[in-house]
């Protein structure tokens, strides 16, 4: 359970200070039948005269093998190509795409343990989470692969532990397969407008743009966070509910809210990777605010939004899931005086393993109360 939300960490980056820095560029183009796909990379800052500097952290020789196949920080060289395939997808980060189904499951008030439904579900969670969440994450690191020359030079884009043409491969592959089970789910359910496609392609599109320049909308804090935590939390929920029942306003306004508090979730981690975002003009909430500042509205946007539900839940004559929802809440602002105001970036991982389950139930009361 405590690792449902984790995944945001999994995406933060630590930059130390370069002495000067020289503009380069490096375009990748290929073709997919018909269609031809260009993926250009931003414009980076490096020097060819300053060595790469790894942050502070345990060097690559010493790293986990199953940190590796996490795709965390702290994984081991490795040189099978299909655990660096795997590495690139991060696995760790799709607990909560399939939690997000879960929840959906749960809320569309129509999910009977039947072989049929719990096999709808494992390929719903199979096109939400290794399929379309790996194809964010691989394209992602494509995208970043200039900053992961200078941050993390051992990773397996900018080592050249993986060719350009394998990643971009990789990307297709799983763009293409999860909306290709998103069809078919479409069909199983019976649907005559093919929702999950529609959710599936939307949802790939929102993490293209939020990776890819010229939009790149991790650039913007506000707009970057928010995109990222609707991907992680409302889109998941969409597709779980879609698949058994219909989508309700009433849901698509709870889930969106819960996409405010994913916003402060993401925010957490930008504090490690303030002086990177800056150098690259990455307009992140800490970069923007300042680190006193950004704390405050991280965990402004967590607690408010979920206050926010649990009235909601209330005036809905829910008063028992509202409770529950508050009961939740306490120990989550326990934990964010204990760890988080105290130091952000000491303690952002002891933060997240001690708080976020307990936001991770939330969401489920709360989707729980949808359903009746």
């Amino acid at each position: 359970m405590t690792s449902i939300l984790n995944s945001f960490s999994s995406g933060a980056l630590s930059l130390r200070n370069q002495d000067s820095l020289d503009l380069t560029r490096r375009r990748s183009a290929f073709s997919t039948s018909a269609r031809r796909f260009v993926v250009r990379a931003s414009e980076t800052d490096t020097d060819s005269g300053v060595q790469s500097q790894v942050p502070d952290k345990a060097p690559p020789a010493a790293g986990s093998s199953i940190n590796q196949l996490l795709g965390i920080k702290g994984a081991a060289q490795e040189t099978n190509k299909w655990k660096i395939r795997l590495q690139l997808t991060k696995p760790v980060t799709w607990p909560p795409l399939v939690w997000g189904v879960v929840c959906g499951a749960a809320a569309s008030g129509n999910f009977h343990w039947t072989p049929e439904d719990v096999a709808k579900s494992i390929l719903c969670m199979l096109m939400s989470g290794p399929c379309l969440t790996g194809y964010t994450q691989t394209i992602n690191d494509w995208y970043d692969r200039d900053i992961d020359a200078i941050n993390e030079p051992y990773r397996p884009i900018p080592s050249g532990a993986i060719s350009e043409q394998e990643v971009i491969t990789q990307v297709w592959v799983l763009l293409l397969g999860g909306l290709g089970i998103a069809g078919v789910l479409d069909l199983w359910a019976g649907h005559t407008t093919p929702t999950l496609f529609y959710l599936a392609l939307g949802g790939s599109l929102l993490s293209y743009i939020y990776s890819a320049p010229p939009l790149k909308l991790k650039q913007n804090g506000w707009v970057g966070n928010f995109a990222l935590g609707a991907s992680y939390i409302s889109l998941p929920w969409w597709a779980g509910q879609a698949l058994f029942g219909t989508l309700t306003p009433d849901v698509v306004v709870l889930t969106l809210l819960y996409s405010i508090a994913g916003l402060g979730i993401a925010i957490v981690n930008d504090f490690k990777s303030v002086e990177g975002d800056r150098a690259m003009g990455l307009q992140s909430l800490p970069v923007a605010f300042g680190t006193e500042n950004a704390k405050w509205i991280c965990v402004g946007a967590i607690d408010v939004t979920q206050l926010s539900v649990a009235g909601y839940l209330l005036a809905s004559g829910k008063p028992y899931y509202a409770l529950a929802l508050l009961a939740l809440i306490i120990p989550q602002i326990v934990f964010q005086f204990k760890y988080f105001l105290k130091d952000p970036v000491k303690y952002d991982v002891k933060y997240q393993a001690s708080a976020q389950p307990f936001l991770v139930l939330g969401i489920f009361v709360t989707a729980l109360a949808s359903s009746h």
